[in-house]
Parts: structure tokens; C-alpha cells; sequence
């Protein structure tokens, strides 16, 4: 493997790395005062459009983990930096909660069901059959499709939920138009990440429990990258993938001494 400069910047997935089903994982308060401590420019990141990184700061506290509101990164910003970017002060029919309605109303785009330029779809956990309905006819009607994040199913307590990534299949099947997905393994969602740190890939780690999402953005975008066995990716699944991340460890508590 060629030599990489030091890990200077620091990117985490949050659950599955640091949190599991509301709960810190062992070593992680350890991995986020050790990086608070040293200076070290870092993200936690997560797929999960639903909460304003103002509510995961809280959540986060709650837990025992104390991570600053401008050191959390969600698919949902990065869905609005994308759409600032590309269409600014445009117009959107959003199906989500205030995670994606936060981020969109910060970038001044107007939420409408009339003519809106996109039909932005995030995480909810109300998804509606009318609303289903009405973004398949804007779509239908000529906007353009976009999603927060592929992911198709989503952690609870009682077990997996049908997430994004699947109702955008739904809308998919109705329409015959593919979205634009914004967040995890879309390496854009990393890129502007590190960005928003002033970090540079080359000299930036990615930490995930999952090889599909976490490993593979990280790898499209340059960093090095650790898979941690604590969240979705079990040991003997690594080898079916046609990538491999830079380590695999057993927990985040691994990782401390390396920052």
C-alpha cells in the first residue's frame, strides 16, 4: 500500500460508530474529547435527514457525548449545499421532517408544491400516501428528483424500517426517473464535509460501520478509511466486497490512540 500522509482530519459516522440504538458505544466519549482536545478539525456525520445538527448536538449531550452544532454534518445539509450550488434561491417540494426543511429554508429556497424546481425526498417517519401521490406528479410535471441518502432501511428498537432509499424505489417505479442521491456512499457528501472544515482528503480519515456507505465514500473520496465491527458490516462480509478499507478494527475505542 503507497505511504499516506498522517491523519490530520477526522470524519464519523454516528450510528454504528458512536451511538447504537440511543446508547454511547464504549470508547466513544473517549475518540470525541481526545479530538476536541487535540485540535483536530473533524465531522460526524450521518445519513439521517430527520434532526438539525442544533437537535443531534442535544441528543448527542444527553448521551454523555459532547459534540459542537458546526462538528455535525447531515445528508440533509449536504442535499442543500448540493441544490445552492446547483439551482440557488430554486424551490422544492420536500417530503421530510425538519432536518431537510432547516437546511432548505438556510439556503433561502421557497418549499411549494407549485412548479417547484425539485422534488426533494428525506427521512420521515409519516411517509403519506398523498404526498407519495403529489411528488409522483411533480416529477411526472417536470421537476427534477432528488434524494437525501440511498439508504433502504433504517434502525429501531423493534427492528429494521423502510427508509429513503426505499420509497424513492416507489416513486422510481411510477415515474421511470432515477434520483439524485446526495448523501452517503455519493462521495459529494464527504467532499463538502471536509470543505466545510478546511480539511484535504490526503490527509483525512473516514470511520464507518459500513462497507456499502461509509468505506466506499470514503475511498471515492480519497481518505483513508477504518471499518469498525460494532454497527452493520460483520467481519465475514468484508471480503464479499470488490474495495477493502485502510484498517478493520473492533470499536471506535481502538482508534483514540491514533488521533
Amino acid at each position: 500500500m503507497a505511504d499516506r500522509k498522517p491523519v490530520e482530519s477526522w470524519l464519523t459516522d454516528m450510528d454504528g460508530v458512536l451511538i447504537h440504538e440511543g446508547v454511547p458505544i464504549p470508547g466513544a466519549d473517549a475518540f470525541i474529547k481526545k479530538l476536541r482536545e487535540s485540535g483536530r478539525p473533524f465531522l460526524v456525520l450521518t445519513n439521517n435527514s430527520i434532526y438539525t445538527p442544533r437537535d443531534l448536538h442535544a441528543r448527542l449531550r444527553r448521551m454523555g457525548l459532547e459534540v459542537p452544532i458546526d462538528n455535525i454534518w447531515t445528508s440533509a445539509l449536504a442535499t442543500a449545499k448540493f441544490l445552492d450550488d446547483q439551482r440557488p434561491n430554486g424551490s422544492a417540494y420536500v417530503i421530510g421532517e425538519a432536518g431537510l426543511t432547516t437546511a432548505l429554508h438556510d439556503i433561502g429556497y421557497v418549499l411549494t408544491d407549485h412548479e417547484p424546481d425539485y422534488v426533494v425526498l428525506g427521512e420521515t417517519r409519516t411517509y403519506s400516501f398523498e404526498a407519495m401521490t403529489k411528488a409522483v406528479r411533480l416529477i411526472n410535471a417536470g421537476a427534477r428528483f432528488i434524494c437525501t441518502n440511498p439508504d433502504e432501511t433504517g434502525p429501531s428498537t423493534e427492528g429494521p424500517l423502510p427508509a429513503t432509499g426505499a420509497v424513492a424505489a416507489l416513486i422510481t417505479k411510477a415515474t421511470g426517473k432515477q434520483p439524485y442521491f446526495a448523501g452517503k456512499p455519493n462521495p459529494l457528501m464527504m467532499r463538502t464535509g471536509l470543505n466545510t472544515i478546511g480539511a484535504h482528503s490526503e490527509s483525512s480519515a473516514m470511520i464507518g460501520d459500513r462497507m456499502d456507505t461509509d468505506v466506499l465514500a470514503g475511498i471515492e473520496a480519497g481518505m483513508q478509511t477504518f471499518l469498525v465491527l460494532t454497527g452493520l458490516t460483520r467481519p465475514e462480509q468484508v471480503e464479499n466486497f470488490p474495495y477493502r478499507p485502510s484498517k478493520v478494527v473492533d470499536s471506535i475505542a481502538d482508534l483514540v490512540d491514533l488521533v
